[in-house]
């Protein structure tokens, strides 16, 4: 097509031949190759001109809003390729919305206007299970866990671990909680399944405990601790969430959690997902 646009432009075989940077005899055979697939004569040749046939300017037409569109599907594509356009399907654990999320969402959907952001509500033992099996790009998980070859972690952002108490308890009103305190109290949980990187951080800071309940979200956990079933270790940024009538005390030592970007080490979006991470980075650093 760019070779007919040249010469229907020019109308002179040898013109259009020097206008393309090679030899006549090549671009007369491709015109000729052309004329044979549409199966009409686009141009009118003698010794001294070349004109178009009336097929020959009805494709000069055509041609260029083709190649105009071939053009703009490139961009495109290029805009794929390098991250400025697609999708991106991002997982998160609930503790996120109070510390980086909102952060990042803003950040991304500015940066990248034209990538449609999926987020998903997920613990970190769901978003690493929906991870391998490629059903998400990139998850926000709690604390580090042994993962597999395909995966790869980034550390976001580190927050210490509180104890969240009802008001009412002996302990409440103390600047810090020791471990061994802790060990005498009745424990709100997560199943492991669901949470494990976080339970094994957990004990790494505080020992066994005594759990008697396991929740999802710490959200419920909080409403029983405001119950009076128990107490829970959860992340610092809680504070945010907690009523009145919980306490949330330091923890002797402050140990601390760590939010995790997690994702594929190879995949369909690796240009936007750097650009969603690197987004991370930033809100995280902004706190």
């Amino acid at each position: 097509m760019r070779y007919f646009i040249a010469v229907a432009e020019e109308l002179h075989f040898g013109r259009a031949a020097a206008r393309l940077h090679m030899s006549q005899p090549p671009l007369s055979v491709q015109i000729g190759r052309l004329e044979d697939e549409i199966g009409t004569p686009l141009f009118e040749r003698s010794t001294r001109h070349v004109v178009l046939t009336p097929a020959g300017t009805h494709l000069q037409g055509r041609a260029r809003a083709l190649l105009e569109n071939l053009e703009q599907i490139r961009d495109e594509m290029r805009e794929f390729a390098t991250g400025i356009a697609g999708e991106i399907t991002a997982g998160f654990v609930s503790s996120a919305n109070y510390t980086v999320l909102p952060g990042v969402v803003q950040l991304f959907r500015m940066r990248r206007e034209q990538v449609a952001l999926k987020l998903m509500p997920l613990t970190s033992g769901e978003q690493l299970e929906r991870l391998s099996a490629g059903a998400l790009d990139v998850g926000i998980v709690r604390d580090e866990y042994p993962l597999d070859d395909a995966l790869a972690a980034e550390v976001i952002y580190e927050e210490r671990l509180v104890a969240c108490l009802p008001v009412g308890h002996p302990l409440a009103a103390q600047r810090e909680v020791s471990p061994d305190e802790i060990a005498t109290m009745p424990i709100i949980s997560y199943p492991s399944s669901l949470m494990p990187g976080y339970l094994e951080r957990v004990a790494q800071a505080v020992g066994p405990t005594d759990v008697v309940e396991e929740v999802v979200h710490q959200e419920t956990a909080l409403g029983f601790v405001a119950a009076g079933v128990g107490a829970s270790i959860l992340p610092e940024s809680v504070r945010q969430l907690a009523p009145a009538s919980i306490a949330v005390v330091p923890i002797a030592g402050s140990p601390t959690t760590r939010l995790l970007a997690v994702y594929p080490t190879r995949g369909r979006v690796g240009a936007i997902r750097e650009a969603f991470v690197a987004c991370l980075h930033e809100a995280a650093a902004s706190l």
